[in-house]
């Protein structure tokens, strides 16, 4: 079974997602603000979590606390273990072209999608399409690094 994680502070919308992936066959970890996830990282990263790990992580960019979505992903990216997922990020607000690029570069993330997010069959496919396209660059990586 495929896990994905969320990362949102709205429980109404974590919970439809959670309840979504499960109708996937898809398991889904949760956390409601930044410091939640990034002190989940690195546990995973100092061996403490034996769970399954997400190959997916949707995050909103816009949480309270003071390590919003895009410090999560820098932070995902620098995990050795968990630098790979594909990151997506949701959010409400719109960016400009330049805060667009700019969170893109700084996080290599693999998409933005505003709120609302798509229906369940197309929300389905994005982040199929995205988790798909995530490891080809991956396979690829390891082919050119051989």
């Amino acid at each position: 079974m495929s896990t994905w994680m969320v990362v949102e502070d709205e429980p109404d919308i974590y919970e439809v997602l959670l309840a979504m992936f499960e109708m996937w066959g898809i398991e889904g970890v949760a956390f409601v603000d930044g410091e939640e996830a990034v002190s989940w990282i690195d546990d995973v990263d100092e061996g403490r979590f034996k769970g399954e790990l997400p190959e997916l992580a949707l995050l909103d960019i816009r949480l309270p606390g003071t390590i919003n979505g895009d410090e999560v992903a820098v932070r995902l990216r620098k995990s050795p273990i968990l630098g790979q997922v594909a990151i997506v990020f949701a959010t409400a607000y719109r960016l400009s072209p330049e805060e667009y690029d700019a969170i893109m570069k700084k996080t290599d993330a693999d998409r933005l999608m505003y709120k609302p997010l798509p229906r369940f069959n197309e929300l389905q496919k994005i982040l199929e399409e995205v988790l798909t396209a995530r490891r080809a660059k991956i396979s690829a990586q390891k082919r050119n690094t051989k």
